[in-house]
């Protein structure tokens, strides 16, 4: 492909420069690419042009920022990172018919993982993009593609949505971090649909002020198709902000304050391990036995329910979806149980908002006591820590303070920081010792919970990352003590 092909306003001299990929990592770049030298919030690309001309760059695109010329063909754009996504997109132009994003503080990768279940249960080959990956295919025979971050880099994600749409894939849905939507990696891609579930506090060592925050996540309705859907989570104090920021889509409630217009939550019964929801969609109600524990957990089930409904699923048939979901690793995932009938979960909350919210939504399914252990990660918001300290100290009966992944800081000073806020805790920096300490001390009744890291299969220090499983911990932990 030519160089003007994927980058309309490349002038002339250049503009036949054969391309053979785009990228903006060089060390992915091969002969013939074109490397992108965009500046990060930790590095610059153009102090690795030299290293991409070496691996067989053919040209070079910049902001004109470059120190020195780059022997190749060079390019100068206005916005390195849109040209970037567009150009990806029209080197892997293929994607999945029916495409949806999700954007919130939390509940994303349940949401997306909940409506791609939907959808498979629906006759839809479908599939789910994200922190977990790129999932898709039937139960039996599930494949997974690690992206690399919760919304890909624009070349991975046009590369993965060609690479499904080639699959067969005919629906898509995907999380769309503010990180994705400040950093222009989607700027090439049209939802039939989009929705909100929350915002509260994270990522401000990034964005700096929660109004920055909320603009970025804003961001997503752009790039709705007109006329589209807009699901809004009627339940957050952000829901009418956002609301307003769809002007010109069709918005459609969901949770317990969502109208006529919308997939109204009447009544949640929670049982130890399920729980009964009573639906309404207009004029109809329903009642869903939801294998899943945890209102938060109901709610990101009930936004994908909304989503798949609003786009022409059948609700008898998205109900029936919602009775055989199966819960998504390491989001209230349940572990295991002691011999006395205590139960263990995994959570990724890693927020005070989602901390919050976990404690709560776990209180009803627990009898007994909550016994939590949890740690806050290095390198990222230090406003935080004392927060989640503090929402530990009030909604848990007994606190263990853990290592998260420190990454550059000192372990011991992050967790002073959440000590502080929550008098009583007991201090464990190793995670696996916290973790069996916390399993050990397990009656009837109680239930554990292991936050912050979910999903994740290693635990990252300054100068390593170290295998590291909360699952796994938590099973070997209940296998000792049996």
């Amino acid at each position: 492909m030519k160089l003007g092909d994927l980058i309309s306003s490349a002038p002339a001299d250049i503009a036949d420069v054969e391309i053979a990929g785009v990228a903006a990592d060089s060390r992915k770049v091969e002969t013939g690419f074109l490397f992108a030298a965009v500046k990060g919030a930790a590095a610059h690309g153009r102090d690795f042009v030299a290293d991409a001309v070496a691996r067989g760059a053919a040209a070079v695109m910049s902001a004109g920022d470059l120190m020195g010329d780059p022997g190749v063909p060079h390019l100068v754009v206005r916005d390195v990172r849109a040209e970037l996504a567009w150009a990806a997109a029209a080197f892997h132009p293929r994607r999945p018919e029916h495409l949806v994003g999700v954007t919130g503080t939390n509940g994303k990768s349940s949401t997306v993982d909940f409506l791609r279940q939907i959808w498979t249960h629906a006759g839809h080959r479908a599939a789910s993009l994200g922190t977990l990956g790129a999932i898709w295919g039937a139960d039996a025979v599930e494949t997974r593609l690690d992206l690399g971050h919760t919304t890909a880099d624009p070349v991975q994600l046009h590369r993965t949505l060609t690479m499904l749409a080639d699959e067969g894939v005919t629906h898509a849905a995907m999380e769309v971090s503010s990180h994705g939507l400040e950093q222009r990696r989607v700027d090439a891609l049209h939802f039939h649909a989009a929705a909100f579930t929350n915002l509260t506090q994270d990522h401000l060592d990034y964005h700096q002020t929660m109004d920055a925050y909320r603009a970025a996540k804003m961001r997503i309705w752009s790039h709705v198709r007109r006329p589209g859907i807009a699901v809004v989570n009627a339940d957050s104090p952000e829901a009418e902000a956002f609301e307003r920021g769809a002007e010109g889509l069709r918005i459609v409630a969901a949770g317990w304050r969502a109208g006529s217009d919308g997939l109204k939550i009447r009544e949640i019964a929670p049982h130890p391990a399920s729980q009964t929801l009573t639906l309404k969609w207009r004029s109809a109600e329903a009642r869903i036995e939801l294998p899943l524990i945890g209102e938060f957990q109901a709610i990101n089930a009930v936004t994908a329910a909304a989503l798949a409904i609003a786009m022409g699923e059948e609700p008898d048939l998205v109900y029936a979806a919602l009775e055989r979901l199966k819960p998504v690793k390491g989001r209230m995932e349940h572990v295991g149980a002691t011999a006395a009938g205590a139960h263990v979960f995994v959570d990724y909350a890693h927020t005070p908002d989602g901390l919050n919210v976990l404690l709560r939504a776990a209180r009803p399914h627990a009898p007994g006591r909550i016994v939590l252990v949890f740690g806050c990660g290095g390198d990222r918001d230090k406003d935080k820590r004392a927060k989640m300290g503090a929402v530990a100290a009030k909604f848990a009966d007994v606190v263990i303070v853990t290592d998260d992944n420190p990454r550059t800081e000192d372990p011991a000073a992050i967790r002073r920081m959440i000590m502080d806020a929550a008098p009583g805790a007991r201090e464990i920096g190793d995670r696996g010792a916290a973790i069996e300490t916390g399993v050990a001390m397990l009656r009837a009744g109680d239930a554990l919970l292991i936050a912050g890291k979910g999903h994740e299969t290693g635990q990252i220090f300054a100068d390593r990352t170290a295998p590291f499983s909360d699952q796994e911990e938590a099973l070997k932990a209940l296998k000792e003590a049996a």
